[in-house]
């Protein structure tokens, strides 16, 4: 059969992105491999003026309506505005939100894309705890320009931890190690200072985490890891790395992990704004 390059349009309609009324219509096409019908996505329509300039352009190209509107005042709008001028349309969800209403009593959130978003709010997790683990202790220093956040600090300062508690939180961190006589990445002082928290600790608390650490993998009780001498040169070393690089420094003595992140979230949001998904290659 000889394709027809006229076919009227078939416009998707929603209030979200338009993804799942694109894939149902999409799977139905498939059927007819010879068709060759324009499908045209309308996303994120919200107000009467949008309404109309969409059925205006669907008069001019003949063609019809297929629409994923979850909010029921939009779409008793869209149906209105079809059935005015006269234009076929097909409601892809409104029987099925319809009978939840019913059978379910209750009143829908009425806010498009929440499926997609909880699906992206999930992959975003699973990226940033993946991200995360790559760039733990020092590893692949040359891409910390893509972290949300960068956390610096001696050994025993809850870097790890702390890391991998955020990512949980779908924020990509990565962790460089501050040892005295081994050189920092240049790429940490060459990305945005106010992401990066150089972590401090007491030097009595850091000394009785290193003790149990020490205890616990059997090193020699007299090495330099716990000499109040060397300790403190690690831990004023480190200070002046922060001040170099102008990093926030948040002590973490006796604090739980909880509230050290809170609190680097907390200067985030103040400094960004409250979308967490600045650095993500989606935002």
């Amino acid at each position: 059969m000889e394709k027809n390059s006229n076919m009227p349009p078939i416009y998707i309609v929603s209030g979200g992105k338009g993804v799942a009324g694109h894939t149902l219509v999409e799977s139905m096409l498939i059927q007819y491999p010879e068709h060759k019908i324009p499908v045209i996505i309308e996303p994120e329509v919200s107000t009467q003026e949008q309404i109309d300039a969409i059925t205006d352009k669907v008069i001019k190209t003949n063609g019809v309506v297929a629409h994923t509107m979850v909010d029921h005042v939009v779409r008793r709008k869209l149906i209105d505005s079809c059935e005015t001028k006269n234009i076929r349309h097909f409601d892809l969800v409104g029987n099925m939100t319809d009978y939840l209403d019913t059978v379910l009593d209750m009143k829908p959130a009425d806010q498009p894309g929440l499926y997609r978003l909880r699906d992206m709010e999930y992959y975003r997790r699973v990226r940033a705890i993946e991200f995360t683990m790559m760039h733990d202790d020092g590893q692949h220093t040359d891409k910390i320009a893509t972290a949300d956040i960068v956390l610096a600090g001696v050994s025993r300062t809850g870097k790890t931890p702390l890391s991998i508690y955020l990512a949980m939180f779908g924020w990509k961190v990565a962790n460089v190690p501050i040892v005295p006589g081994t050189p920092v990445p240049e790429t940490l002082f060459q990305i945005d200072p106010r992401r990066v928290f150089g972590l401090t600790i007491s030097m009595a608390y850091l000394i009785a985490q290193r003790s149990s650490r020490v205890s616990r993998i059997n090193m020699d009780p007299n090495s330099d890891y716990i000499d109040r001498r060397k300790v403190r040169m690690e831990l004023d070393y480190a200070a002046n790395l922060f001040k170099k690089g102008g990093f926030t420094v948040l002590n973490i003595s006796n604090k739980p992990i909880e509230y050290s992140a809170n609190e680097i979230l907390t200067i985030l949001t103040s400094r960004f704004g409250s979308d967490k998904w600045t650095k993500d290659e989606e935002h």
